[in-house]
């Protein structure tokens, strides 16, 4: 059985990319948090994790957001 994109769990090894594919309105969010880089060539190989060491952000706060404001929560 194949599991409905917006009910999966974001993780911090996902890349941004994904996130986005989960839910793109998480875009949101993540610029909200000062990545306004989503849409760029790394966003589309570098984790959340990796993005949010760079931008020196808590990563579980981030991982928290991102699932309570995926569309259906």
């Amino acid at each position: 059985m194949k599991k409905n994109k917006q009910t999966q769990e974001i993780t911090k090894s996902m890349t941004i990319k994904t996130v986005l594919e989960i839910d793109e309105s998480l875009a949101d969010v993540l610029m909200g948090f000062g990545m306004h880089c989503i849409y760029c060539p790394m966003s589309q190989m570098e984790t959340l994790e990796e993005a949010a060491k760079v931008h020196e952000i808590d990563i579980d706060f981030l991982i928290r957001k991102l699932n309570e404001n995926k569309s259906g929560n």
